[in-house]
């Protein structure tokens, strides 16, 4: 294709990326080097019969023409970057300096917002992202094995997590894990344990949202390898079985690798979704237990006075956080492209 031609063919899309998503992200970027303005205190004397008096006031008006002067508040530069609810240098040297084991340095760093909530959301991508894909790819081998009469009443309910909307799935699996919902008590009759609450305790509320996000993305990766299961060469697996290969050699070296650029693609996806979970914690009110970086950005919005520039701060770190986990995954790819190219 001409070059004249492809730029007029691709002209409508980098418009429209430019638009939707590089002026958004230069946005939060510019938002997140200001600080808002604080509020222009004023000193009153009040003169009475016991003589004077000082009162400190808020002036509105100089508050707010500083505002309307300089609407995205003062430029700060890195300092939001550097301060104890983001990257805490100096709280993380300290606390590096005053420990002897890793252990220890974890501890303290859980006491920092930013990196509570960082491990919290490294730990929930981590483990999520490999069990949906095996959840999904064995769901998918399961639905292609059955008689063809069953696999649309199957597919259907398979579904179900990802039909229902997310704040609704994690508010009925709330109920339900509740000490007087059915899986709350009967894990507590399990454990031998009346009082086992699985929102009281950390552990268990981690393991709790990981299920969750498990049960949740686990019909898109089901439908997904299902499509692809479509895909597979007859002749290849019929081969495959002349040559007395048993089902889990079939599937161990023939549909896995075929159904590899697959699996690329979803954990492309996975990552993406997982590094931004949310609603999990918010439908199972474990705030106090779990805190994700997509989280820190909405309490900082929800506040009596919205921190703008934090948020917009854990924003980019956030947008950066993503990219890195990407990178190994894209230049695989890429690399992969590339050689075949060379063939």
């Amino acid at each position: 294709m001409p070059h004249r031609t492809f730029f007029w063919f691709i002209l409508p899309s980098l418009l429209a990326m430019l638009l939707f998503i590089a002026a958004p992200i230069a946005s939060v970027i510019v938002q997140s080097v200001h600080q808002q303005h604080e509020q222009v205190l004023r000193v009153v004397e009040n003169r009475g019969p016991f003589g004077i008096t000082t009162s400190t006031t808020i002036d509105q008006e100089a508050t707010q023409a500083l505002r309307d002067a300089e609407p995205m508040g003062r430029f700060v530069g890195l300092a939001i970057y550097r301060d104890r609810a983001h990257l805490a240098f100096d709280e993380v040297a300290a606390a590096w300096n005053g420990t002897d084991g890793i252990a220890a340095f974890a501890g303290r760093l859980m006491n920092l917002p930013f990196y509570r909530a960082l491990i919290f959301t490294l730990v929930y991508t981590a483990l999520v992202t490999p069990f949906t894909i095996l959840l999904g790819l064995a769901i998918a081998l399961g639905v292609n094995g059955l008689p063809r009469m069953l696999r649309g009443p199957t597919i259907f309910v398979s579904l179900l997590p990802m039909i229902v909307t997310p704040l609704v799935g994690s508010l009925v699996l709330y109920w339900m894990i509740d000490a007087e919902g059915i899986l709350g008590h009967a894990i507590q009759v399990l454990a031998g344990d009346p009082t086992l609450s699985l929102k009281a305790s950390t552990p268990l509320t981690w393991a709790t949202l990981i299920v969750y996000g498990v049960w949740h993305h686990a019909p898109f990766a089901f439908i997904v390898y299902y499509a692809g299961l479509q895909t597979v060469p007859h002749e290849t697996m019929e081969a495959a079985m002349v040559d007395g290969a048993s089902r889990w050699e079939r599937i161990r070296y023939v549909v896995v690798p075929h159904l590899a650029p697959l699996t690329v693609f979803i954990a492309l996806i996975q990552l993406m979704d997982n590094f931004r979970v949310f609603e999990p914690i918010v439908g199972f009110s474990a705030g106090a237990n779990a805190s994700s970086l997509s989280y820190n950005i909405y309490q900082d919005l929800r506040g009596e006075i919205a921190l703008f520039n934090s948020a917009a701060a854990t924003s980019v770190l956030t947008i950066l956080g993503v990219a890195i986990l990407l990178a190994p995954v894209l230049v695989r790819t890429w690399r992969d492209f590339n050689a075949k190219r060379g063939h």
